[in-house]
């Protein structure tokens, strides 16, 4: 959803990732692993056809402001080992179940991920692809 902020290529899906992340700013809700920010960074400077969509210095300056704005998780022994479980458990990858570790992890009811099957329940964590609900 990050980095749909920016990417100007799905202006409905950037509405709605400007939209969830203003709302989230607003009511103090929204918190975010660092792996999101980590991932943001490299996929927003990743070259698209020739062109990223943030440059390096853009992408680091927004995920500055991404610290600054929202509370961030981090990772410890627990978060990886309920990702581990999570992998064995619901065949995610690697990469995703360590997003939802973090929701079990810290009692987040909701999981913001076009990469989850929308509106399953994982543990007690329920995946929503917020442009799928848009």
């Amino acid at each position: 959803m990050l980095v749909y902020r920016y990417d100007g290529r799905f202006p409905e899906k950037q509405r709605v990732a400007t939209d969830l992340l203003r709302q989230g700013i607003a009511a103090g809700s929204l918190r975010l692993p660092h792996q999101a920010i980590m991932e943001f960074v490299a996929a927003a400077t990743r070259p698209i056809r020739g062109r990223a969509i943030l440059t390096q210095a853009e992408a680091l300056r927004e995920a500055e402001e991404l610290l600054k704005q929202f509370e961030v998780l981090f990772p410890n022994e627990a978060i990886v080992r309920e990702a581990v479980r999570g992998c064995a458990s619901y065949q995610l990858n690697w990469f995703d179940v360590h997003l939802w570790a973090y929701a079990e992890c810290n009692g987040i009811p909701e999981n913001w991920s076009e990469d989850f099957q929308h509106d399953r329940l994982y543990g007690s964590v329920r995946a929503v692809n917020p442009f799928a609900v848009a």
